[in-house]
């Protein structure tokens, strides 16, 4: 059994999240139970590039709990970032309009979108496995910031801060 403060548990505030809600920060939601439903919105939102990873120890060995440690640190990207849930279940945390955490579970069939400039964080979950496909508008790139005082002026994170 996990730590109380597992950042794997579920962590349920017991307050739903809908759709609505993730839309007001930004945060699109899609179940897309076929590949062609993930083509359509690559299309539609201009993706030409993906690969896939694979989150777990068996894949990473002995670089696992340090990656997944690497992946709960606060940050934000100044691209947004698409992720189809191919198998397996994690977490994405976002930050609210009030800065609390937000938790999202995504599974299997799950596509989620992060936009530019918004505080966020993963991890697995319990089971300490997920397979994702990532989507790039251009070359793969995955950058963080991670957060300090100083990325409040970011101009990627004032645009985001203005618009939500």
């Amino acid at each position: 059994m996990a730590d109380k403060g597992d950042q794997r548990e579920d962590h349920d505030s017991g307050r739903p999240v809908t759709n609505d809600f993730l839309a007001g920060l930004g945060v699109l939601y899609h179940h897309c139970p076929s590949i062609s439903a993930v083509d359509s919105i690559a299309s539609d939102r201009s993706y030409k590039n993906r690969d896939e990873i694979i989150v777990s120890p068996q894949k990473m060995g002995d670089v696992y709990e340090e990656k997944v440690r690497m992946f709960f640190n606060e940050h934000l990207h100044e691209d947004e970032e698409i992720r189809y849930i191919l198998d397996g279940t994690g977490f994405f945390d976002v930050r609210s309009k009030t800065d609390g955490w937000v938790r999202i579970r995504v599974e299997k069939d799950d596509l989620i979108i992060l936009p530019a400039g918004i505080y966020h964080r993963f991890t697995t979950d319990t089971q300490n496995y997920i397979k994702a496909m990532r989507l790039f508008q251009d070359e793969p790139k995955w950058t963080p910031l991670n957060r300090t005082s100083g990325l409040e002026d970011n101009p990627i994170r004032k645009e985001y801060v203005s618009q939500h």
